[in-house]
């Protein structure tokens, strides 16, 4: 894509109590996990000053972090970009949740305090309150990443808490995918569900394998929709050749 989508914010933001970058920032972030700003297109820093109603500056910065956050690529000679991840790089980063979440889990159940415990239940508690509701999807995205901040703070591994979080911008993007599925995010909470179940019965093999499942069920759902996105922008480039 060569153009500013236009379509995705209709007027310059309000100034209220948050900071006027954070406004910026949660904007532009919900664009791209609504696939409104799809992989791909180009953030084009004057059209976003325009559509904001914002400076370069905090453009500038707010880009940079969507950069550190695995959402935004910039590329040399043409800018900055809505990160675009394929089906095999997908497949990866699945593959490697498959393996890292439920550790995760193994390491919560044999290390966590009873406190953690009750932490991980009320988080768990927070995300089913948004999950297949009308409420936004970064409502959910962020009550997910609360669920998974508790499980690595009670899994006490530093080294396992630093490779799941350089992951976070891809696996957010893979999550706002497989959740747009119809009725997944109901089914991901109730998988979750399970995981908390079996950790609060001490059975921590039997939690770490239905982690396992969550992963590979969010997989097939997303991989379901990268692999229809994928055709449909090879159907538009078809297209658009022949006109």
């Amino acid at each position: 894509m060569d153009q500013q989508s236009t379509t995705w914010v209709t007027a310059p933001l309000g100034r209220v109590a948050a900071p006027l970058r954070d406004q910026v920032l949660t904007v532009v972030r919900q664009a791209i996990l609504d696939f409104r700003l799809p992989p791909g297109q180009r953030l084009i820093e004057r059209e976003l000053v325009t559509q904001l109603g914002v400076s370069r500056a905090t453009v500038r910065e707010v880009l940079a972090l969507l950069v550190s956050e695995g959402l935004v690529t910039v590329i040399p000679q043409k800018g900055a970009i809505v990160s675009v991840l394929s089906a095999t790089e997908a497949a990866d980063i699945y593959e490697m949740r498959q393996s890292l979440e439920p550790l995760a889990v193994r390491r919560f159940g044999e290390r966590a305090t009873p406190e953690q415990l009750r932490d991980l239940r009320a988080s768990l508690e927070a995300l089913e309150q948004v999950s297949g509701t009308d409420t936004d999807r970064l409502a959910e995205l962020r009550a997910k990443d609360g669920f998974y901040e508790v499980l690595l703070a009670g899994a006490h591994s530093q080294p396992l808490a630093q490779i799941l979080t350089s992951l976070q911008g891809r696996v957010q993007v893979l999550r706002a995918t497989s959740l747009s599925t119809p009725g997944r995010a109901k089914q991901a909470s109730a998988e979750l569900r399970r995981v908390v179940e079996l950790l609060e019965k001490g059975d921590v093999e039997g939690a770490a394998n239905a982690c396992a499942e969550h992963v590979r069920n969010a997989a097939e759902a997303g991989l379901h929709k990268l692999a229809e996105f994928e055709a449909g922008q090879t159907g538009r480039k078809e297209h658009k050749a022949r006109a």
